[in-house]
């Protein structure tokens, strides 16, 4: 009888560990996060070596935010789905476009 239980509880366990890692797997964006980190990191390398100026990096943050603020409301209702999915990279792709454009401009911080 104990086994029995044992083996129950077991079961029930591995159960629940597979429906919370499902859960959050649909609401996973690594790829999304770490082009968001490199994003950051690419601004603020503009920054530091005067390629980007206060109204140039203000803009290229504030697009960023936008972009945090879409993927939690993506996120909101428990599931990415493919189409949002795109959504954010579509944006992303802009976005790093813009990073790109500003850094290689003749404007200079000064």
């Amino acid at each position: 009888m104990k086994t029995r239980l044992t083996f129950a509880t077991a079961a029930l366990a591995v159960v629940a560990a597979l429906a919370s890692s499902m859960a959050s797997a649909q609401t996973a964006t690594p790829n999304i996060n770490q082009r968001q980190a490199n994003e950051t990191a690419r601004t603020n390398q503009g920054v530091a070596s005067g390629e980007l100026t206060k109204r140039e990096t203000a803009k290229l943050r504030t697009e960023q935010r936008a972009i945090r603020a879409e993927k939690r409301a993506f996120k909101a209702d428990g599931k990415v789905t493919p189409a949002e999915r795109a959504k954010l990279r579509a944006d992303q792709r802009k976005a790093s476009r813009h990073i790109y454009n500003k850094k290689h401009n003749a404007k200079k911080a000064g």
